[in-house]
């Protein structure tokens, strides 16, 4: 497995889902130290941890590596955070991942008219789950290389 150069970044996961939160999290551990990956369960937790506010005001450390995004949750949905993400000077060089289950084709037009960097839809299959997945955090997390340092 490729090792990532220091300094490291988190992998945000953001799902409401305990099912799928649970599957991602085993695969993603699976390839890095889990203590990388935060996970929250809407936009508005994460917008907080993206912007240092909140429960996440003491937050150190550098920008995520990649945000893996799903579609439907509450209070702010993923097209709602992948358009204030991609908005955002500061955040905008973050690459998201949206994964969901939506079938929806004008769900997939409107995140890459807002600027996701890849749509994978969520295979039902757990097998393919997690291949899909590994694939993901390889190339995402492991093999893409972001700046050292975050804008200011």
């Amino acid at each position: 497995m490729a090792t990532m150069t220091a300094p490291e970044r988190p992998i945000l996961l953001v799902d409401d889902n305990a099912r799928d939160v649970e599957l991602l999290l085993d695969a993603l551990s699976t390839d890095l130290d889990a203590s990388r990956i935060v996970h929250v369960r809407d936009g508005v937790e994460a917008l907080a941890f993206l912007r240092r506010e909140g429960v996440f005001a003491g937050r150190v450390g550098l920008q995520p590596a990649l945000i893996l995004l799903d579609l439907k949750m509450p209070r702010m949905n993923g097209m709602e955070l992948l358009a204030i993400v991609k908005a955002d000077e500061k955040l905008r060089q973050i690459p998201v991942v949206l994964m969901t289950s939506s079938q929806q084709d004008q769900d997939l037009a409107a995140a890459y008219r807002l600027g996701v960097n890849a749509y994978i839809r969520k295979p039902l299959a757990f097998d393919e789950f997690i291949g899909t997945t590994h694939h993901v955090l390889v190339f995402w997390a492991l093999l893409n290389i972001l700046p050292t340092t975050d804008p200011e």
